[in-house]
């Protein structure tokens, strides 16, 4: 069992990918001083600490996961000055900063690579899986060969432009495989260390680790080799920044959670719990996303909640101790929720995730529901591209985002008439954006509602037609959410005095019973 950071038990993330956020040198590009000058709008909101999406130097093949220095900004973004800056001005209003550590591969233009990449024995040989011939395939993983003087074949992670760091293997079956403890997979894993000193020393509160469970190859079932490689890591965090966060991709608690992670998310997986809940598509990885009205929070699916406990609440109870498994509203990998719901459907899915336990996450623009945008792909975003256009702040010139001509953004801007912004959301009182203020300030305000306190399922009967409702405890507290079109009583043995604190939509206390109108939420006391 772990001790949950303090500040992580109050903490509401926001996610931003940097790109896209708000430029101030207008060259259509977002930066670094963009969300300086952001704080204030986010910490309104509800945020208290930030995901910043990659933001280090790289030839930008896959939106800055390929990394080609990890100890410089990106000068798109701007300079390690900004980035101290931004932490610095992030804690005066309260807000902790992660950043999006990729330690599993670098960009083919890393310093390391290209002494990697030499034929004569140095520093770096090992520190990328190299096969012993030019003609070696990869054992099972993917490799290319011929493209430098090494006389060997390399193996990547995923695009071309990532070859895969040497952490070693589970399991050795090639002579050019190496064991975890070798003296080359140490020193990678050295590496990360000082390259996570090198942004806490500047004042970042911690990372969000990019493919956390891929470091080891041909590792076991359980990851026994990789879970090694973090307790390792968080063991030199706890000891020199014992306030620092780690948050892994991963989406299996009971290996990262047990293994040094104070969090991990539960993430989209076709069929999976998470996307009963919002999407739940055909199926089709592309930029046509296919809604089949089956999700959860669609109002006339017919789905049980059933679908999302069978799968998160197993994990949530055997990890509970350990640490925090987190829901995001979306991230930068995803298509946005307003793909498959409507603004109303989207409230009380919102206030749902807020007030389940874990830390939440929003995705910069769920907030308004910005859109999901068919476009080719940029950045090697492919069917995720959709999901990262320019945020949307006023009706002015590029929905606010920049003053650089339409053509010279990053991404082009959603110019539909009925684009939701900033500003509109903000001058109606009915809107999306009030509504996640609303829930966010509330649980700020309640302490059984931190991302740690207790929390029981209270009611969730099997789906019969529309009725389909969900109630659970956190604390003293009960939550409860009607995503039909038709009201619906719920049974819950209510104590006398008990009253409705905080409602979307329609909510009645009737005797022991709570009565939800159609599509909404309310908390209990």
């Amino acid at each position: 069992m772990i001790v949950l950071k303090q500040w992580l038990k109050d903490a509401v993330f926001y996610e931003i990918y940097p790109q896209s956020f708000y430029d101030t040198n207008g060259d259509g590009i977002g930066d670094l001083k963009g969300i300086i000058e952001k704080l204030d709008y986010i910490k309104e909101l509800g945020c208290n600490a930030l995901w910043i999406n990659p933001c280090f130097d790289s030839p930008f093949k896959d939106a800055g996961y390929d990394v080609r220095d990890y100890k410089l900004i990106a000068p798109r973004y701007g300079t390690n000055a900004d980035a101290k800056a931004l932490f610095e001005a992030a804690h005066a209003k309260g807000i902790h900063v992660l950043l999006d550590l990729v330690p599993g591969h670098t960009s083919e233009e890393h310093a390391w690579f290209k002494e990697s990449s030499k034929p004569e024995k140095n520093e770096y040989s090992d520190r990328y899986i190299w096969t012993d011939s030019c003609f070696s395939a990869g054992d099972g993983m993917p490799f290319i060969g011929g493209e430098t003087d090494r006389n060997g074949t390399y193996i990547l992670n995923f695009f071309k432009c990532q070859p895969a760091l040497n952490y070693g293997y589970g399991k050795c079956r090639e002579k050019w495989q190496m064991p975890t403890d070798a003296p080359g997979p140490r020193a990678t894993v050295e590496a990360v260390k000082d390259v996570m000193r090198f942004w806490l020393d500047m004042g970042c509160d911690g990372f969000r680790v990019d493919m956390a469970s891929s470091l080891v190859k041909n590792d076991t079932h359980h990851k026994k080799y990789t879970c090694a490689i973090w307790r390792d890591i968080a063991t030199m965090l706890d000891k020199e920044y014992p306030e620092a966060a780690l948050l892994s991709e991963w989406n299996q608690p009971r290996q990262s959670l047990k293994n040094g992670f104070d969090m991990d998310f539960m993430l989209e997986w076709q069929g999976n719990g998470y996307s009963w809940l919002m999407r739940n598509y055909d199926g089709a990885i592309d930029s046509d996303p296919h809604n089949i009205g089956k999700a959860y929070f669609c109002a006339d699916s017919g789905t049980g909640i059933d679908k999302f406990l069978d799968d998160w609440l197993p994990s949530y109870k055997a990890t509970r101790k350990d640490g925090l498994y987190c829901l995001i509203t979306c991230n930068h990998d995803t298509i946005r929720p307003s793909a498959g719901l409507t603004p109303d459907e989207l409230k009380i899915a919102y206030a749902m995730l807020f007030t389940l336990p874990g830390a939440p996450f929003v995705y910069y623009g769920d907030e308004i529901g910005m859109r999901y945008l068919p476009l080719p792909t940029k950045e090697g975003g492919y069917f995720r591209t959709g999901s990262r256009t320019p945020m949307q702040w006023d009706n002015s010139a590029n929905k606010g985002f920049s003053t650089a001509a339409a053509d010279k953004l990053y991404l082009p801007v959603d110019d539909t008439a009925d684009a939701p912004t900033v500003a509109a959301q903000q001058a109606d009182p009915d809107s999306l954006w009030h509504t996640v203020q609303g829930v966010l300030n509330f649980r700020h305000s309640h302490r059984d509602l931190d991302s740690d306190a207790p929390f029981h399922v209270r009611f969730a009967p099997k789906a019969k037609g529309s009725y389909r409702p969900f109630a659970w405890e956190r604390g003293k507290l009960i939550c409860a959410v009607n995503p039909a079109r038709e009201e619906a009583e719920l049974p819950l043995k209510l104590e006398d005095g008990t009253r409705v604190l905080h409602v979307i939509g329609k909510a009645e206390v009737k005797g022991d019973e709570l009565v939800l109108g159609a599509q909404s939420f309310a908390i209990l006391g």
